[in-house]
Parts: C-alpha cells; structure tokens; sequence
C-alpha cells in the first residue's frame, strides 16, 4: 500500500500512523453506516493509517466465538492484527475462548463491558481479567477509567476511552500501574497528548480512531500536530502497539 501525502502542512514523517488501537468492523444495525470490512481498510487508508488492532462487532455484540473467527479471515485478508473478545457475562464459556485464542496466536484481547451492561465490580468482568493475563494476553477495554480501573491493576490494558476531562485520574493511576495505557481518541484537547507523555511517557500513550464508528479526521490530525519529539511521536503512532505484538511488526 502506498501513501501519499495527505495534509502538505503535517511533516512528511508523520502523514503514516502505524498502528490504529481502535478499530472495529460489522453490521451496525442501528446506524446507517457501511462498516464492512472493505470500507474499513479504505477509511483507514485513505487517513494515513497502515494497520489496524481489528475486532469484530459481531464478537462484542451477539457472538464472540464466531465474531473471532470472523476477525481472524478479515485480518488474514487485509494485513491488519486480529484482536479477540468474549462474552464478560458468561465467564466460564469466556475462559474456554480465551484459551482458544491464545492457542491460535492472538495476543490482544477487547472487552466491552459498558456495551455488555457489565459493571466495574463484576466477578465476571475480574475472572476474565485475570485468566486473560494468565495466557498472556493484552487487553483493551472500553469504559470510563475513573470507574473501570481497578479491576485491571496490575495489567496491561490500553483504556480506549479516556477522555480529556479524565487526563488527571488516567495520569494519577499510570503513576502507580505500569501497565496502564490510554487511547488518544478523545484526547483533543489542546494539552492533553502532551501532557500525558510529559508526565509519565509516551510509550503510555497509543493512536485509536474506533474506525469507522467515529471520524478519524479529528483523532488523526491531534495526533500530527501534537507537539512531541520525533521518538515520542512514533512511540504513540504506532510504537507503543507494535510493542505488545512481541514480534518486531
């Protein structure tokens, strides 16, 4: 795949992103929206960004078993890296997928407990926390991190929500848990990457769009104009994620 230059006011070094955090693909019923597969290598694409953490919505929303094997044929398919997920309300049929999946080589693993009505206290939600660390995996979650954190203490988690009003929570906690990582999709506000990467470092930060569920343009372009040097901004573009892949990719 070849880039071109996408915004001539961005330096050339920074129009490819390596990595997207957040990427999503499927029927979304509820909205009017092209999600497939196809259209989501070409949003990608089309914004600078060479490969993509993929999960099915099928996975997340109606059939994790299915939607994983979904994910793997898209990932196969298009070059990007297949993330798993389960049913956090069902933890015993959850244990025997993640099992299944770090078998098969998948390193990342997704929750979505606030899309699965799941709370922060949820035996459950810790049961799938702990037996997803067992075998290795790196999660990724939604859910606001002033409410969702303690259950991954001690992990290695990319929280994809933090949000600009929560920057302060997110650095107090990354402060005292190594693993903690945060997605900068909603991190636009002018300060927010910057003051992140100050505070406890850029390897604690990592580009998500949620392709194609929200624009990419505004995350996108954050990230190109935030003012970090080169190492930083390459940690967060794609360095960061490439780190939990464990193979050089």
């Amino acid at each position: 795949m070849v880039f071109r230059p996408l915004l001539p006011a961005v330096p050339l070094e920074r129009q490819e992103i390596g990595l997207d955090v957040d990427v999503l693909f499927g029927a979304v019923p509820s909205r009017d929206l092209d999600a497939s597969i196809g259209a989501v290598d070409e949003q990608l694409s089309g914004h600078g960004i060479r490969r993509g953490l993929l999960c099915s919505l099928r996975g997340g929303l109606f059939d994790a078993c299915s939607g994983n094997d979904e994910t793997r044929r898209a990932a196969e398919r298009t070059g990007h890296v297949p993330v798993g997920t389960v049913d956090i309300r069902d933890a015993l049929t959850a244990e025997e997928e993640i099992v299944r999946l770090a078998a098969s080589g998948v390193r990342l693993l997704r929750l979505f407990p606030v899309e699965q009505w799941v709370e922060p206290d949820s035996p459950g939600l810790a049961y799938v926390i702990d037996v997803a660390a067992a075998n290795g995996l790196t999660l990724l979650t939604s859910g606001d991190v002033s409410r969702f954190w303690a259950p991954f203490s001690g992990t290695r988690v990319c929280f994809l929500d933090v949000h600009s009003y929560r920057v302060a929570d997110f650095v107090i906690l990354a402060r005292r848990e190594p693993g903690f990582v945060a997605s900068t999709r909603m991190l636009v506000g002018p300060d927010n990457i910057e003051r992140i990467a100050g505070e406890v470092g850029a390897d604690r930060l990592a580009y998500g769009s949620r392709a194609p569920l929200h624009d990419v343009m505004p995350s996108a372009l954050r990230l190109r104009t935030a003012r970090l040097d080169e190492r930083e901004w390459r940690q967060v573009a794609g360095g960061t994620a490439t780190g939990w892949l464990g193979d050089g990719s």
